[in-house]
């Protein structure tokens, strides 16, 4: 476990060569790097994970890159993914833009402009949660001129579960 200021990454490629290199090189840039050779594996990692960023390879044998986008980006709200492909297409780069990618880098990849994304990722991951912040913060203030205590308390739960 890295410390809070790390920026932990969740590297996913079926290519096992390339995961390694990546990830060793990542790792002495100082990223917190935790590496998946599969689609099912990764969307167990980030169950668990935390992750600030996803580097997730377009085409794998059985759950493809697309389908792992999607399942993260349901579940796990903050995280920004980039997509690193050997195979781009227009229609590959569209289709996961809209499924919410950061970004969509070919391979063969620069190292800097991987690290520069995942920089970049990390930054509107960080910007995104302070907006949310900031609106919750907004809607407590708004809450404490009008209510009770208690009555506050039970509007600060309702609004932790997500509800108006």
């Amino acid at each position: 476990m890295g410390t809070d200021n790390t920026i932990k990454i969740l590297l996913v490629d079926d290519e096992v060569k390339f995961l390694k290199a990546v990830s060793e090189r990542l790792s002495i840039k100082g990223f917190d790097v935790t590496t998946a050779d599969n689609g099912d594996d990764a969307v167990a990692a980030a169950k668990k994970g935390g992750f600030d960023v996803a580097v997730v390879d377009l085409q794998m044998p059985g759950m493809d890159g697309t389908e792992v986008l999607k399942i993260l980006k349901q579940n796990h709200k903050f995280i920004e993914i980039i997509m690193l492909t050997g195979h781009a297409t227009v229609d590959s780069a569209v289709e996961c833009t809209k499924l919410g990618a950061f970004k969509y880098l070919e391979k063969p990849y620069d190292f800097d402009k991987l690290v520069e994304s995942l920089q970049e990722a990390y930054e509107a991951r960080m910007k995104k949660k302070f907006e949310r912040h900031e609106k919750k913060m907004a809607a407590i203030q708004q809450l404490s001129m009008h209510q009770s205590p208690l009555g506050l308390l039970k509007a600060l739960a309702r609004l932790d579960d997500g509800q108006k």
